[in-house]
């Protein structure tokens, strides 16, 4: 049994963001994955229920509203749920997401991409079965954090926010651009969190607090999905989790 993650941000027919899908390509990848049999699962229930022969795990990373107006009436036509990671210090705020990155498209047409969905509307994902992570506070290069206090609240605080605000327990996480080392899983791990995805390295096996996701972009048809997805299936075992990622930092003599 397999399963794979897919990483999304934001759908749109007009942002030329290259992390951004269109609506039509990403009903031609969601059609294709149902096609090939494929079942839907929110990351936890992935990583805690024994998976179907082919699973797959829709997420949308910075919570865009898109996700919400756009990918969701696709999304609930197949059947599928999916997981969303929420950077709490926007939701509702009334700030747009405008870190680094994403900064270029601030005074620009295509600016009202960068809103986030709000508690609320969050909240009603959830009660679809959708689950709700974190993606920190603010967005940064959690590497780059070099204040331990700052790194503890930008991971700590962010999960209980979002357990707060929902109701639900928080126990998924993703880094920021994908960013990570040693220290900021073990923060992850002080934190709370069960399961931290990121983005594929040649260097890095996979970890509970390191598990690597399909990136989806805006240039990709489903040819080059199913090509990506070929490449980076993982196997999955239910309840791998904290206490697998303490070994596996124990038998790496504690190196990243």
């Amino acid at each position: 049994m397999s399963a794979v993650v897919l990483c999304y941000h934001g759908i749109s027919e007009t942002w030329p963001a290259p992390t951004t899908v269109t609506p039509d390509r990403f009903e031609r990848q969601l059609a294709w994955l149902a096609k090939r049999g494929y079942r839907a699962a929110t990351l936890s229930e992935a990583l805690t229920a024994a998976p179907a022969l082919r699973t797959v795990v829709i997420s949308f990373d910075d919570a865009h509203r898109s996700v919400l107006e756009l990918a969701l009436p696709l999304l609930d036509a197949h059947g599928f749920v999916a997981t969303v990671f929420a950077p709490t210090d926007y939701v509702d705020s009334g700030a747009l997401m405008g870190w680094d990155g994403y900064d270029i498209w601030l005074g620009t047409p295509h600016e009202h991409e960068l809103t986030p969905m709000s508690w609320q509307e969050l909240g009603g994902l959830v009660e679809k079965g959708w689950e709700v992570g974190s993606h920190t506070l603010s967005h940064p290069h959690l590497p780059e954090v070099e204040d331990d206090e700052r790194l503890a609240a930008e991971l700590g605080e962010s999960r209980a926010r979002c357990a707060e605000r929902l109701g639900v327990p928080c126990p998924t996480l993703a880094y920021p651009y994908g960013d990570h080392d040693l220290g900021v899983r073990r923060t992850a791990l002080a934190a709370g969190y069960s399961v931290a995805v990121t983005m594929p390295t040649a260097t890095e096996p996979p970890l509970p607090l390191a598990w690597p996701r399909v990136g989806v972009y805006r240039d990709d048809d489903v040819r080059r999905l199913r090509l990506r997805i070929w490449r980076r299936s993982l196997p999955f075992r239910p309840g791998i989790g904290a206490r697998v990622l303490e070994k596996a930092f124990a038998l790496r003599g504690g190196r990243a």
